[in-house]
């Protein structure tokens, strides 16, 4: 079921910065950078072994991101695993009364299919359920 830690998601208020700090200090170049406009967040990754870590910046003051940062400020926001099945996944969860944000998958960055489980179900971790596909997401 769980394939690895696909990724750490950590709010920033610069991407600009943490480029510069990632470049500088680790020696490393993003290895993907775009915007996930259902999300109101631009994402830039750095690969590091099989794992990701990404950071989010927000793109309007409305945005889930945005609420983070005036609530919590800069820092970790989610951790996310990478499954094999997505919706297997979900429906386990739903079978155990756990609280999902996301009861279907939806599309989030490299293309990937994704859903978060409520923090409030998990001791206050934000998780996100990650898969792999070619298959589009409406």
């Amino acid at each position: 079921m769980i394939i690895k830690i696909d990724h750490v998601g950590v709010a920033v208020k610069s991407l600009e910065n943490i480029k510069q700090i990632m470049s500088l200090i680790f020696g490393l170049k993003p290895d993907f950078e775009e915007i996930v406009t259902d999300q109101q967040v631009k994402v830039v990754g750095f690969r590091v072994g099989e794992s990701t870590i990404e950071f989010l910046e927000p793109t309007s003051h409305d945005s889930p991101i945005s609420k983070f940062l005036e609530k919590r400020g800069e820092g970790l926001h989610h951790l996310a695993l990478g499954v094999d099945n997505i919706k297997d996944t979900l429906s386990k969860i739903k079978a155990n009364n756990i609280k999902l944000i996301d009861e279907e998958p939806r599309k989030g960055a490299e293309g990937k299919l994704i859903a978060f489980v409520h923090p409030k179900s998990l001791n206050g971790i934000l998780l996100e359920l990650s898969q792999e596909s070619s298959e589009p997401i409406d």
